[in-house]
């Protein structure tokens, strides 16, 4: 079993490539050619690993964790866990329903340094709403260092697909929150910006979007979740 490599130049169309897995990769993929998930919602979620994310790292990813325990209470919903990082790296997993196996992966990710490549992230995306119905991609980072306008078509070709995107970012940087807002309303998706102390509400919306992936506006509307409706005031009915 391979793990998949995005491989795409930031101004063409993602192409995926096949590389060698790690052992712990393999053996986390080896059940996912046993799933039907013909019937389940799709969610990728998306990661920056790059170097400035070091010192809040391993606080992201129990966090961020948290949102597999959400999804594997959910059901019937199934994650695509995509990050990069380093020197044009940026992979992508199978699509997987097993939750817990997918957070351990994620929790095995080390930061590396490297350019932002959000522009591949959304590619991909665009790549595989085009295979089969995609309800949401979520992103996590600190840093954009790509065309602003750039990204905003990809974006919006996602909206045009249904995906909405939800944005969540890292530290206080200008460029990075005019970008992922923009990119979150071309969607029809939500922004929120991750302080200090918002590690419980980080998880819950994380759970949030999880719910809204598997069952749409309805679902999360009718799940009397406080973070629901911090979800339901950002995106578009």
């Amino acid at each position: 079993m391979k793990d998949k490599e995005i491989t795409s130049r930031e101004n063409e169309p993602a192409a995926l490539g096949k590389r060698s897995s790690s052992r712990e990769i393999a053996a986390f993929l080896k059940a996912a050619d046993k799933v039907d998930m013909a019937h389940s919602g799709k969610l990728i979620f998306s990661l920056d690993a790059t170097i400035s994310r070091q010192p809040t790292w391993t606080r992201a990813m129990t966090i961020q964790s948290s949102m597999f325990d959400a999804v594997g209470k959910t059901g019937g919903l199934s994650v695509q866990l995509v990050y990069y990082r380093g020197f044009d790296e940026c992979r992508a997993s199978k699509w997987v329903i097993n939750a817990a196996a997918l957070r351990g992966l994620m929790q095995g990710i080390q930061c590396r340094g490297g350019q932002t490549q959000i522009a591949k992230v959304l590619n991909h995306a665009n790549q595989e709403a085009t295979k089969a119905k995609v309800s949401a991609l979520i992103f996590i980072g600190d840093a954009m260092e790509e065309s602003i306008d750039y990204l905003c078509q990809l974006a919006g070709e996602l909206g045009l697909k249904g995906v909405r995107c939800f944005f969540f970012q890292e530290g206080n940087d200008e460029t990075a929150e005019r970008g992922f807002r923009e990119m979150a309303r071309l969607t029809g998706g939500a922004y929120f910006r991750l302080g200090p102390d918002s590690a419980k509400e980080l998880a819950e919306l994380l759970g949030a979007v999880a719910i809204y992936a598997r069952g749409g506006i309805k679902a999360l509307s009718n799940s009397g979740r406080r973070e629901a409706h911090l979800l339901l005031d950002q995106i578009k009915k």
